[in-house]
């Protein structure tokens, strides 16, 4: 079952007209991902770039996965990477703990069915799934938790604690090694997960990668490997100096051009927020620097450049000379990441959720300062598991989904409607409706008699209408009690469904599910997946 976006709240204008009127954005743009016509021309343009970054790319990847035994598929794509008519599905995300929320697994099984899917459609090419490690952020709160549902059909979040100020910066959240308190985690874990044949299982794969010493990076890199290696799915760390150095030209380009760069993108997002809106904020320079394991912000000061918070100034050419010398330290912000992979990878698709097709249309004019072609932006996969016992509990209750991806007391409303012999709503308009009519009658009369009686009338009126308007509330209280067990079993499924009136993809991790069914089910869903109906997809156990 498919349900199109604009059937669930919180999708912004630009995102649902990227789907369903790609019309009215295509000035944002330079492909629309519907077309499949134009995949050859984009294909063809970037197999016709000679980059020697690329083909170098490719041999470090393959040095970043000496670590790992990988599956024959995973092997046989990381050979063919640096080869010319090899094109990359690229997707990425934050590292989040236990890899974060659902829709991380979604992306990825979005770009490696894309990849089967345009093999077969361009048989003269290959393509290769690509995830696109997000390490150099360095918002720890943003990853550092995670949910799951309780016994209890309770949405609970568990965190992990380092004991610093949340406020402090302490660099890249990839290069965070977890300390003891991560033995916390799992006990609170070990509390929240019912008891089943697979949790011992699923406990020992998280413990094997997550834990005291292991940073982020590492962990979700190593976690997601054992989960997705059979796909063939290449995980790329574009935090490697050997790849910092492979930057410099781009890094250089930012900061010797970052007026001109910043004055086109300023010109788009004002473009956009006359329709829409723009989803970053624009900054002067789009590079990072790290400082005494700060990762701080490149700013210009007149004629000359700081870290943001800092008062120590460098001019150009020390900039310039930190780069060649320490690339490392260097990183791009959200808006120059696109023009980073797409100068490593030889990319013709990149897998983005609704948030990332927004921003993407203020990144498009980069492209043309550095003469790289624009990938086509394909709509992850969107998911709703629901599970048997879940979905029995909805046709009892007559709801649909759409009712269920509703606030919480418009679908109590909608339920307790269902289930009552009488609509409240209905009966009170209906009787304050025949009281109005009288009431103008009396109005018109007394005035007749007494003019300075019309404000005593209307007084009056509204002393009804507030009575009446009491009364409702206390039948419709007394209808929530009458069907209080009704309405708490809808709120534990929707606690599933729709968490916090948030798609359930964005809530819940992946350890809920596989907790209760098996690392089998993350095959299901492959099986299950569907990447070309760009609507939301109910996937019922």
């Amino acid at each position: 079952m498919h349900i199109p976006f604009s059937d669930i709240p919180g999708h912004d204008d630009l995102f649902l007209d990227y789907l369903y009127n790609f019309e009215k954005v295509e000035r944002f743009y330079k492909n629309n991902f519907r077309d499949i016509e134009n995949y050859r021309d984009v294909i063809e343009k970037v197999n016709s770039v000679n980059s020697a970054p690329r083909s170098q790319t490719a041999e470090i990847i393959k040095k970043q996965y000496h670590k790992y035994k990988p599956s024959k598929q995973t092997q046989y794509n990381l050979d063919l990477l640096g080869k010319k008519n090899t094109i990359a599905i690229v997707t990425g995300q934050q590292l989040g703990i236990f890899c974060g929320p659902l829709y991380t697994f979604y992306k990825i099984i979005t770009a490696v069915k894309l990849c089967k899917h345009l093999k077969q459609n361009f048989d003269s090419y290959q393509f290769v799934p690509v995830f696109w490690l997000e390490g150099d952020d360095h918002d720890l709160d943003e990853i550092r938790s995670f949910n799951l549902i309780t016994n209890n059909n309770d949405l609970f979040n568990i965190s992990y604690e380092d004991g610093l100020p949340p406020e402090e910066n302490r660099g890249p959240v990839g290069n965070i090694k977890f300390g003891e308190n991560l033995d916390k985690v799992f006990e609170i874990l070990n509390e929240t997960l019912r008891d089943t044949e697979y949790k011992p299982g699923i406990m020992k794969l998280l413990k094997e990668h997550y834990k005291t010493g292991v940073n982020f990076k590492e962990a979700f890199a190593n976690l997601l490997f054992d989960i997705f290696d059979e796909q063939g799915l290449i995980i790329f760390d574009p935090g490697d100096v050997e790849i910092k150095k492979l930057l410099i030209p781009v890094f250089k380009k930012e900061i010797e051009d970052f007026h001109d760069h910043t004055s086109i993108v300023v010109e788009r997002s004002a473009e956009l927020e006359e329709t829409f809106h723009a989803q970053v904020k624009v900054k002067p320079i789009n590079i990072f620097v790290l400082d005494e394991n700060e990762r701080l912000l490149l700013e210009p000061v007149e004629t000359e450049f700081r870290f943001k918070g800092k008062r120590k100034k460098f001019s150009k050419e020390e900039i310039l000379e930190m780069l060649q010398i320490s690339p490392e330290r260097f990183s791009p912000n959200v808006l120059l990441r696109p023009i980073c992979q797409d100068y490593l990878l030889p990319t013709a698709v990149y897998v983005a959720g609704p948030g990332e097709i927004s921003y993407f249309a203020q990144v498009v004019p980069f492209y043309n300062f550095y003469n790289l072609s624009e990938p086509i932006i394909y709509p992850r996969s969107s998911v709703t598991i629901v599970e048997k016992n879940i979905k029995d509990i909805i046709d009892k209750y007559g709801l649909t989904y759409k009712e269920i991806f509703k606030e919480s007391d418009n679908l109590e409303n909608i339920v307790i409607n269902k289930l009552s012999e009488v609509n409240l709503e209905l009966i009170f308009e209906k009787y304050l409706d025949q009281i109005t009519p009288p009431i103008n009658d009396l109005r018109e009369k007394i005035v007749k008699i007494d003019p300075t009686l019309e404000d005593s009338v209307d007084k009056t009126m509204q002393r009804i209408e507030q009575t009446v308007n009491q009364l409702k509330a206390r039948a419709e209280n007394a209808e929530k009690r009458r069907f209080e067990a009704a309405i708490r079993q809808i709120e534990k499924t929707k606690s599933i469904i729709y968490p916090n009136n948030i798609l359930q993809e964005r809530e819940l991790n992946f350890v809920y599910f596989v907790n209760k069914y098996g690392l089998e089910i993350i095959k299901w869903i492959i099986n299950e997946v569907t990447i070309n109906k760009f609507e939301h997809q109910i996937l019922e156990l």
